[in-house]
């Protein structure tokens, strides 16, 4: 309505914030709706509530117009990896599995096993500090003007609460990008792709905050030799800047050609490592997959419990649409 009635309104009063790379505290504050989620069993835990928040609409244009300028001068000098997707220009879901699907069948082209590792970050725009970020932007040689402006924008900010009895009361917002802004995608991407490296004979890639790591050797028990060893480089990685991986949401598939009719593994296989489970069908981004490549619907998979250990149990075998539970061997029981 304001564009309608006066076009100019808005570029004068946002071109000299953008030009100076400020970003006003009056444009950081938002407000936090508390909603309760759906079918939880008990509501005493701030978990079984959900926050939308609230972002002033003014500073959602700037945050756009940011987005733009900082994804095309962050291609252009390297910041973002060739394989992190997602909030990106070209680069959705559907690209990111289909990179992972193409690399899957060229990996198995040799008679390879191949597996692939899910792993879900720990509240990962949540610890987004702003200090470390800024440092690296600069180090990159980005225009300092978009680096002020980032500082600014993710420094100061304060969240209102909002649910019935609350005392709307502001708090501040230390670490952190905001949720439903345009440009926390982007900030987020740009934080991790420190994160990703190469993986001989395999690939990682990942969507937003889902990394995928998929290798190939001649036994999956080579495979989850290679999981646990990048797992580790990368999660010593993560809490040098300060992130780390959901273990509950961490997850392993292990791929089949339809040829191959039994399970690869017959035996529980302990190793020392946090705990993942193994899939009889994967979610990227969304969509599901499983190791026949074929669709199917969404099933239930839980992490193992085995505290400290890496249990890779026999996954039921999904063959033409449909699921069936393989016995296990007398001499593993």
């Amino acid at each position: 309505m304001v564009n309608l009635v006066n076009p100019a309104i808005l570029h004068d009063l946002l071109s000299p914030l953008v030009a100076f790379g400020y970003h006003p505290p009056s444009l950081k504050t938002a407000n936090g709706v508390v909603l309760d989620m759906p079918g939880k069993p008990s509501y005493d835990s701030p978990a079984s509530f959900r926050i939308i928040v609230l972002l002033k609409t003014i500073s959602k244009i700037i945050e756009r117009i940011m987005t733009v300028r900082l994804s095309a001068i962050a291609r252009s000098k390297g910041l973002l990896h060739p394989n992190q997707s997602g909030s990106l220009s070209g680069l959705s879901s559907s690209e990111a599995c289909l990179t992972l699907m193409h690399e899957l069948k060229t990996l198995q082209r040799p008679r390879l096993e191949v597996s692939t590792l899910f792993l879900d970050f720990k509240a990962g725009f949540d610890n987004v500090n702003a200090s470390t970020l800024r440092a690296r932007l600069l180090a990159s040689h980005i225009p300092s003007y978009m680096v002020d402006w980032v500082f600014f924008f993710l420094s100061g900010r304060t969240c209102t609460l909002v649910f019935q009895g609350s005392p709307n009361i502001s708090a501040p917002v230390s670490v952190g990008t905001p949720q439903g802004s345009r440009i926390s995608p982007l900030l987020f991407l740009l934080y991790v792709a420190p994160l990703h490296m190469s993986v001989p004979r395999g690939l990682m890639v990942s969507y937003v905050d889902v990394l995928s790591i998929t290798v190939a050797s001649p036994s999956y028990r080579g495979n989850i030799r290679r999981l646990q060893n990048h797992s580790a480089t990368i999660s010593a990685r993560g809490r040098d800047i300060g992130v780390s991986f959901s273990v509950p949401k961490t997850k392993l598939i292990h791929w089949r050609t339809p040829s191959q009719r039994t399970p690869p593994l017959t035996c529980p296989n302990r190793t020392r490592r946090p705990p993942h489970s193994t899939l009889p069908s994967g979610q990227m981004a969304g969509i599901l997959v499983h190791p026949l490549f074929q669709h199917g619907p969404p099933l239930q998979a839980q992490a193992l419990p085995s505290p400290g250990n890496l249990l890779v149990r026999q996954a039921p075998l999904l063959h033409r649409g449909r699921c069936q539970t393989i016995p296990q061997p007398s001499h593993c029981q």
